[in-house]
């Protein structure tokens, strides 16, 4: 494998790994705080039902219903919550190690590439053997906000080269802000 393949390579693993990671992490924290939020916000808005009319409306009440359910739904990913967090980290560690692997391989020369091509496939195995397929609703969103705005990757955009609409926004996000944005305008008529 040439050297520009290999970096390009290693880049592309960075990506899945990071990701995943971020996940993982995110999973995490929406099953850690969301069904807190959620109460709170509840009873909150319960107690000023007590003495301000318009907050006593079907529709309010409807909405707290759905997200009761939806906190319902979180829930059950609770008792695998610190295990999400356990990979996330081991899956941070991974990605440190591709990035020194990366630096490593743009340092060498470029006639024995071998031994960081088994430390790269030692890593993608490790990765695959990690991960949990089973992620929270909505946590794609907020994985691609923890990996493309919170986390340093520039060496991997150097070799990937992520454009703002293609890569840092997801595509269900871009659906569902288009779906909304047209029944808005749609009911606004």
């Amino acid at each position: 494998m040439e050297k520009s393949d290999l970096q390009k390579h290693i880049a592309e693993t960075a990506y899945n790994i990071g990701y995943g990671a971020k996940k993982h992490f995110a999973t995490h924290d929406i099953v850690a705080k969301v069904p807190g939020i959620i109460g709170f916000i509840s009873i909150a808005i319960g107690i000023f039902a007590l003495f301000i009319e318009s907050l006593t409306s079907k529709h309010l009440s409807a909405t707290f219903i759905v997200l009761g359910v939806a906190s319902l739904y979180i829930t059950k990913y609770d008792h695998k919550k610190e295990e999400y967090a356990d990979i996330g980290r081991d899956l941070t560690n991974l990605f440190n190690q591709l990035r020194a692997l990366y630096l490593n391989v743009q340092s060498s020369d470029n006639e024995n590439l071998t031994e960081y091509e088994n430390r790269l496939t030692d890593i993608q195995t490790l990765f695959n053997k990690k991960c949990l397929s089973d992620q929270v609703l909505f946590s794609d969103w907020y994985a691609h906000y923890k990996f493309f705005w919170q986390q340093q990757i520039d060496w991997i955009d150097q070799e990937k080269n992520f454009s703002f609409l293609r890569d840092k926004i997801p595509l269900s996000f871009s659906i569902s802000a288009a779906a909304v944005a047209s029944a808005a305008a749609y009911f606004a008529l």
